[in-house]
C-alpha cells in the first residue's frame, strides 16, 4: 500500500463500493428473492465484520506512515467516521437474526393468541432493524465517496500547479536565423529610386 493521493482515493471508493454491495444485499421483508433469513443474516454480519477490519486496517496504515502526506489526516477521519455506520448496520442485522430466531421458535404456535402478539412484534422489530441497517449504509458509503472525490481533486489541482511550476519558459535570446536584418544606422540618409 502506498499513501499517494490517487491510492487513497481509490482505497476510500473501493471501500464505499463495499458498502454500497452490503447495502444491495440487505434482506426485504415480503421479497420473495431477499426475504430475511437467518443463514444469509448471518453471513452477512461476518462480512460486516471484514468491513470493519478493514476500516481499521486502513486506519492503521496512515497512522503508523513513516511520512504521512498532508491529506492522511483527512483520509484517517474519513474511515475512521465509517466505524460507526458499519458497526450500527451490523448491530442492527443482529438484531434481525435474534428476531428471527423468535419466529422459528414461535413457528409451531402461530396460531395462538401469545404466540401471535410475539411473532407481530418480532416482524416489526425486523423492518424498523432493517431500515435502520439500510440507513447506515448510505451514510457510510456517502462521505467516503465525498471524500475520494476531495482528495482526487486535489491531487488533480497540486499536479497541475506542479507542471505549470516546473514548465521551462523559452530562452529570451533570438537564434541567429530568427534575427532581425540590421537597420541602416539612424544617422545615414537611404534613398530609393
Amino acid at each position: 500500500m502506498n499513501n499517494t493521493p490517487v491510492a487513497d482515493a481509490r482505497a476510500l471508493h473501493a471501500t464505499a463500493s463495499a458498502f454500497d454491495a452490503q447495502r444491495n444485499k440487505l434482506p426485504i421483508p415480503g421479497d420473495p428473492h431477499r426475504s430475511p433469513d437467518t443463514v444469509a443474516v448471518a453471513g452477512q454480519i461476518a462480512q460486516f465484520g471484514t468491513l470493519i477490519t478493514t476500516l481499521g486496517d486502513q486506519i492503521l496504515f496512515r497512522a503508523n506512515a513513516e511520512n504521512q502526506a498532508p491529506h492522511s489526516a483527512k483520509v484517517i477521519a474519513s474511515f475512521a467516521a465509517a466505524v460507526g455506520p458499519a458497526s450500527r448496520a451490523a448491530t442492527a442485522l443482529g438484531s434481525v437474526a435474534n428476531q428471527l430466531s423468535v419466529l422459528d421458535q414461535t413457528e409451531h404456535l402461530r396460531d395462538q393468541p401469545d404466540a401471535r402478539g410475539a411473532r407481530e412484534v418480532a416482524t416489526l422489530v425486523i423492518g424498523n432493524a432493517l431500515g435502520m441497517a439500510d440507513k447506515d449504509l448510505r451514510e457510510a458509503p456517502d462521505s467516503l465517496h465525498a471524500a475520494s472525490a476531495t482528495i482526487s481533486s486535489t491531487s488533480l489541482r497540486l499536479q497541475a500547479a506542479r507542471s505549470r511550476s516546473t514548465a521551462a519558459a523559452p530562452s529570451p535570446t533570438p537564434s541567429s536565423a530568427s534575427a532581425p536584418a540590421a537597420a541602416a544606422p539612424p544617422n545615414r540618409i537611404t534613398r530609393s529610386r
